[in-house]
Parts: C-alpha cells; structure tokens; sequence
C-alpha cells in the first residue's frame, strides 16, 4: 500500500475494551457532542454504527463504535462470488482423522507468484457450524505483496492473527496498526482491513464465530498478572479520502469468499468512539504464573484471551502462549506430562525451539493434538528431563510457542491431511524406554 509511508509514527490508544473517542488531527471537532447522530454532523460526515452485539445484551456485554466517514459503507457495487480454493468455515465433508499431526513450515510463496494476504489464506482444521454461528477454524497465511486498493471484512466472526514471518502492515476503519512477530492483533468481526507486508511474510490466524475475545478471569490469582488490559492497544482515526479509485472489497460470508467494487476508499473514518475496536498486543508483556513448589501446572497458567462458549469454564477457543520464564518446580518431571484431553489442542511456533519437541517442531510450523489422542514430550525429551539435576533454571529464552485450544473437536482439511505433513511425527515416541520394575 504505497500511501501508507510510515507505520513505525503510530499512535495508540491503551486498554482492553475500554470507551474510546478518536479523531483525526486534520479535522478537529469532527465527533458530535452529546449525541450519536445528529441531523448534520461535522465536516459534512455520515454516522454509522458498527455493532459487534445485540442490542439487548447487559451493558457490560455491549459491544458497540459509532464511525464518522466521509462515505456511508453501503455505497458499492453488487456483491459477486470470488474463489479462494483452499479455505474453507465447512468441516463437514472432511474424514475424522485421530492421529497426532505435525505440519513442517507453511512455504512462503514463490518469487514468481505474486500472493496476497487474501490470496494466501489456507485452512488447516476446525469446527462447529458457521451459519450456526457456534464454532472456530484455524488458518494459515502465507503471502509477499501487499493488499492494493482491496480489503476484506469477515462477516462471520473474530480474527486473531499470529505474524511469525514478516511484519504486516494494517489498515483499518478505525487507523493504522504495526504488528511484528511475537505481537498479535485481533480483528473483530465486520471491521474492514488491508494487509501490507515488506516482503515475504507467513503466520496462523485463529477464527471464532458466534462470540468474541476476551480476557480471561483471574480467580484467586487477584487482580494482577498474565494480560494485563492497559498493555492492549487500539489505534487512533486516521483517514485517507481517495475518490475516482477501483476499490475491492472482499466479504467472507457464511465461508464463502465475494467481491464488490468501489469508487473510492473504505479507510475514511474521521473520528470514532466506541468500545468495538481493533486491538494488539505484544506477547512479551505476558505475566508469567507458575509454580513455586512441585508439580507442572496446567497451561490454563498461560491463557492471553479467551471467547468462551455458553457453558461456565468452557471455551469455544482459547489462545495460550508459552513465553521465556523460569522453572523451579521441586522433585518435578517439569516439562508438561503425556496426557488426553477432552479440548483439542493446535500448537503453532513463532521463534526458536519449544523445549519438549526440539527436533521437528519448527517456526512456522505446527501440530495438531485432538480431542482425547494422547501426546506429550519425545523421548529425548523424556530422558533428559528425568535425569536432570533439579535447579531453577531460565525455561524457553529465545524462544515463543503458542496454542489455539478449543472445546470442539477439530477436523482437519484435505489438503492439510496431505500437505506438508511430517508424516514421521509418530517416531517422535517410538523410543521410549521401558523403565518398569517389580520391585518398589
């Protein structure tokens, strides 16, 4: 996106779900005082209300921005459909497959292809039901060009991307966001968005449909620790007025992918207020809890956000990461111990190596666990960690891993049951040793 020049002079406004107002120095005064929609608002501007809920749901759960824009978003072209072949919100005419799975890293695209953002969405699992609007899917993106005088909007639900190659540069209705590896951003459903990248550029997406993200309840932990809200950032207005253009806009509905053409850009929210935003976050701001005594704590510890489901405890998904911190735990196997799940469980690697897989679990790449198939350490992992000396020690430095957890049981594409599979993932437990004996 050439117009954008500089998205390292960015301003940003600090704090999960708070109410926000923003405008754009240009046009001082442009929010209306004391009311929503006036009969004429500032600077000759349209109001227009985004709402991320019913209108009905207690005032806590209100999710709502009022946008000031040169241009309704109503004004565009019909609507056609567009193909993207490998994504898909429909699991439903995919084969169950119990096995552990491993993907190497997703390939970057060719030097002779030019890919964007939109282009280089691939699904690897989900599920649920996206009419229904109950359910996730998990994605990644791989691309190496910007997304020029196009956007796209998920009518469906949240996007929370995972950079792990390459920074991206967004555009939203509501200002420009820099999001660099081992920083996320969450793009709520019905927000139009760009995405620009420097060059070749590759990382996960988690979607979720029918509820929205948010932080999860500290319990006893208190009033402090893990994501803390001050350290979410939204961006300030900033707008760009450009008529006489052929812009794109890309809706993904009900799964499927359309296309509307524009004269002019979408980016021309003047001013906004509202607490329905885009937001990120930076991973390394996480407030590790961990335990001091003995034994391995389960990885709800490490919990960012959450959407959760209608059933107290339980999440549609969960995004959980696993940062540098220290392990001290007594008389304690310390990495995590082998174990079923009732959730399922897709890890993704962001930088370095994550200290129970350290051979074939790569950067960029992934591993999918499902509901109730058993994984847990490789062996080597097994025999080291059994033997060795129990002193505090710095655990994962250099390194960020992550997992997108969820309630649903997965299933997984075709494409992704063939391509770029480890398909000797199951040797990682092979060798492990029978340590029994009869005797106590």
């Amino acid at each position: 996106m050439a117009h954008v020049k500089d998205f390292k002079q960015l301003e940003y406004l600090s704090g999960f779900g708070n109410e926000f107002k923003s405008e754009d120095p240009r046009c001082p005064n442009a929010l209306p005082v004391g009311q929503n929609s006036p009969q004429k608002c500032p600077y000759g501007l349209y109001a227009e209300q985004l709402s991320g809920s019913a209108f009905t749901v207690p005032r806590k759960d209100n999710k709502r921005s009022w946008l000031y824009r040169i241009r309704p978003s109503v004004q565009h072209k019909p609507f056609e459909p567009l193909q993207i072949p490998k994504f898909t919100n429909r699991f439903s005419d995919f084969a169950p497959n119990p096995n552990q799975l491993r993907w190497n890293p997703f390939p970057l695209p060719d030097d002779s292809t030019l890919v964007d953002f939109v282009e280089g969405l691939h699904t690897v699992c989900g599920g649920g039901d996206i009419v229904a609007r109950n359910g996730i899917a998990i994605h990644n993106y791989s691309c190496n060009v910007s997304m020029h005088d196009r956007c796209l909007y998920n009518a469906d639900g949240d996007f929370l991307i995972v950079p792990q190659q390459g920074a991206l540069k967004i555009t939203t209705e509501f200002g420009r966001i820099l999001v660099e590896p081992q920083e996320i951003v969450v793009i709520p459903q019905g927000i139009r968005f760009s995405v620009a990248v420097d060059g070749p550029s590759r990382g996960y997406i988690l979607e979720v449909y029918g509820v929205h993200f948010q932080l999860p309840d500290l319990g006893p932990i208190g009033a402090n620790g893990l994501a803390n809200p001050r350290d979410f950032l939204t961006p300030v207005a900033w707008f760009e007025d450009r008529d006489g253009v052929t812009f794109r806009v890309v809706s993904k509905y009900q799964g499927a992918f359309f296309e509307a053409i524009q004269d002019h850009s979408p980016f021309d929210v003047v001013a906004w207020h509202g607490n329905y935003t885009p937001f990120k976050y930076d991973l390394r701001r996480f407030m590790v809890i961990n335990t001091v005594s003995f034994d391995h704590c389960d990885p709800s510890i490490f919990t960012v956000l959450t959407a959760p489901s209608t059933r107290p405890g339980v999440a549609i998904a969960d995004f959980v990461i696993f940062p540098p911190r220290w392990g001290v735990a007594e008389n304690t196997f310390r990495p995590p111990y082998y174990h079923r799940n009732c959730m399922s469980e897709y890890m993704g690697l962001i930088v370095g190596t994550y200290e129970a897989k350290e051979g074939g679990f790569r950067p960029g790449g992934a591993s999918l666990h499902s509901m109730m198939t058993p994984h847990g350490p490789d062996a080597a992992c097994f025999e080291k960690a059994s033997n060795d000396e129990l002193r505090p020690q710095r655990v994962a430095d250099g390194t960020m891993s992550f997992m997108f957890e969820s309630s649903l049981s997965m299933v997984v594409t075709d494409w992704a049951n063939r391509e770029n599979v480890d398909f000797n993932y199951f040797k990682d437990w092979m060798p492990l040793k029978k340590h029994f004996r009869n005797t106590p």
